[in-house]
């Protein structure tokens, strides 16, 4: 992110804007991650000039916040369940709150894996061969069925959290148990050997390509909010006609699901230079590690404007 960053808004705008409630926190796996995400949206807000202020919603509280309508919108800086969701977008669609990002169709289906994969086979988008495991004594069949090595994901938890890769029936059970720790759903796909990409959406347009390259066995929890040696490339490398043909392919994946706002496909591409999606991301970090404030970077947006653009969206809302 940039250090110094001359980005303003207008007093007409701020005045349009209003208070702004940044929420953050909550109660998911992914709580410390989106109080850094939350935070940095709030400082970002403050400093380019609009009325933010930081608003933990963890437990009851985001019942309150609508209850009292202390604020006229709401910039939803929470990842995983309960906040990324549908969640917290039901509540303040009932309350009549304007709210950044995806609605609560394309939030439900983004945070679960399984529904985005049955959603983009349906919509004819190419991702991994997959199927849903039910039980440990499924193992054997599924690697007749699928092509090891396989990924294997709860599949309602974000920041690759619980994901584990399994080739052999006792890795694909021992992976089943880790990940029932996180959610009863439990997704298995195809792994995908080759680069790994990730294309940040803002309105509609695609940002950007960003390469990742991690050490890791794959861009883990730890590669994406922990390590400092994860190598992040932008340019990506992929030549003109493949970086078009990945930014159309996020654009469609992200609007196969409702997606609107801002959000983050991750692709995957193969020794063959055919590219699978793995999936979207409604509500992506906004850490300082994260991938959509250096995609837009990239794109001349530094961070205040890149949260002032997001919030702005809430605006179109408005009743």
């Amino acid at each position: 992110m940039t250090v110094t960053d001359p980005f303003h808004v207008s007093r007409e705008k701020a005045r349009a804007l209003g208070q702004v409630a940044v929420l953050m926190g909550g109660d998911s796996a992914e709580r410390s991650i989106s109080l850094k995400s939350g935070q940095a949206v709030t400082d970002a807000l403050r400093a380019a000039g609009v009325d933010a202020h930081a608003v933990d919603v963890q437990g009851t509280a985001i019942l309150r916040l609508a209850a009292e309508k202390t604020f006229d919108r709401c910039f939803i800086a929470l990842h995983g369940r309960g906040g990324e969701d549908g969640t917290v977008q039901a509540i303040l669609d009932q309350a009549g709150f304007p709210y950044t990002g995806s609605g609560v169709l394309a939030s439900a289906l983004g945070m679960d894996k399984l529904r985005t994969k049955y959603t983009f086979a349906g919509a004819g988008l190419p991702t991994p061969s997959f199927r849903l495991m039910r039980s440990a004594d499924e193992a054997a069949a599924i690697l007749g069925e699928l092509r090891a090595p396989l990924g294997i994901k709860p599949a309602r938890e974000g920041s690759s959290i619980g994901i584990c890769r399994a080739e052999t029936v006792a890795e694909l059970q021992d992976a089943y148990a880790q990940a029932c720790e996180y959610d009863p759903l439990v997704l298995v796909e195809e792994w995908i050997t080759g680069s790994e990409y990730t294309v940040s959406i803002l309105g509609d347009q695609a940002l950007p390509v960003i390469g990742l390259a991690t050490d890791h066995t794959f861009y883990d929890f730890e590669a994406k909010y922990l390590s400092d040696d994860t190598h992040y490339m932008l340019p990506s490398g992929l030549d003109a006609g493949d970086e078009q043909r990945i930014r159309r392919l996020s654009l469609d994946a992200f609007r196969v699901i409702d997606g609107c706002g801002w959000g983050r496909v991750d692709v995957m591409q193969n020794a063959a230079g055919e590219f699978w999606l793995l999936e979207v991301n409604t509500i992506p970090g906004m850490t300082d590690h994260s991938l959509v404030p250096m995609a837009a970077e990239a794109a001349g947006i530094g961070f205040r404007e890149l949260c002032v653009r997001i919030l702005e969206q809430s605006l179109e809302a408005q009743p």
